[in-house]
């Protein structure tokens, strides 16, 4: 399984540094794949087992970009794994389809791996099935699905922070219509909590979730990275 933790901009500097290091002591006994995406400014290059990767970068090397990073900035703490087309970058920041795929293919040129979210507002959910899809399927648009180093996440925008969650049967339906677009693994978002983790990653076709606030605290995503452990050996 993939556990990941989108902090988000949480978490100074000083707390990711103790952050990881409590975190670190859980995923050594752990045979599950970690990822943790700390605020930009919290990057840095931590002596850990986990993967540490970038929320957001600019897709160039250096440059003219202010308020961005680029390339340069990645190599110097040597992250490679990248969080890509996330919604709050969708909807708040108005990242295109175009650009999100632009950033796809630099990143995915430099060998990086890539975390590409997709997901759906309530207003999209609330439609039929078939448009919905058709949403989805839209962010697939410029994405090269068949990258060795894809993984795909799936955040239905309406259930990010809220509390709000599919039931466990239409994680399953979209995430088998999911898998017929890439066979990359594919993991489910949206609030995503200690007491329903291990029922999601039981689900068919969740190949491991990534977590937002949930995961703030050191303790708790060790809990969920501990379910995974479990599940294992079920």
């Amino acid at each position: 399984m993939i556990i990941a933790a989108n902090l988000k901009t949480n978490l100074t500097r000083k707390a990711t540094h103790k952050y990881m290091q409590k975190l670190d002591s859980c995923v050594q006994k752990s045979s599950q794949e970690v990822i943790v995406f700390p605020a930009i400014s919290s990057l840095d290059a931590y002596k850990t087992d986990i993967t540490v990767g970038a929320q957001n970068a600019y897709p160039v090397e250096k440059g003219a970009f202010t308020g961005e990073i680029g390339l340069e900035h990645l190599a110097e703490f040597g992250i490679k794994t990248i969080l890509i087309g996330h919604s709050e970058r969708r909807h708040i920041l108005g990242e295109s389809q175009e650009f999100i795929a632009k950033k796809f293919e630099y990143f995915k040129a430099q060998g990086f791996q890539i975390v590409y979210c997709v997901g759906e507002p309530l207003a999209v959910r609330e439609s039929s099935k078939e448009e919905m899809l058709a949403y989805l399927y839209q962010q697939y648009e410029g994405i090269d699905t068949q990258y060795e180093n894809l993984i795909i996440a799936y955040e239905p925008v309406w259930a990010i922070g809220t509390g709000k969650i599919p039931t466990l049967e239409d994680i399953e339906d979209i995430h088998s219509e999911l898998k017929k677009k890439s066979s990359a693994p594919l993991l489910y978002g949206g609030s995503v909590k200690v007491n329903n983790v291990k029922d999601i990653l039981q689900v068919k076709n969740v190949d491991g979730v990534l977590v937002g606030s949930a995961a703030l605290y050191a303790e708790h995503f060790c809990t969920m990275i501990e379910s995974a452990d479990e599940l294992d050996h079920i």
